[in-house]
């Protein structure tokens, strides 16, 4: 991690387009791992279901571009 900040800060990566990008990596991997389960991820998180929602409408995370939708769920018979 102390290479990659030290990398961003040599290449001029203002501090806020570093937070963004590291924050949006980090919620698709959350996301990743919970098969876009978002009420899980939050929570994983540490943040509120709405408040994730809105960050994936933020950073375009979601089922708008066909990312991260529920797994389908079986019929009972």
């Amino acid at each position: 991690m102390e290479k990659l900040i030290t990398e961003m800060v040599d290449q001029g990566v203002f501090f806020q387009d570093a937070v963004s990008e590291f924050e949006k990596k980090y919620i698709r991997k959350v996301l990743d791992l919970n098969r876009g389960n978002q009420s899980q991820s939050a929570k994983i998180l540490g943040i509120h279901r709405n408040t994730l929602g809105r960050k994936m409408d933020e950073y375009r995370i979601g089922s708008k571009n066909g990312n991260h939708r529920a797994a389908p769920r079986k019929r009972k018979s």
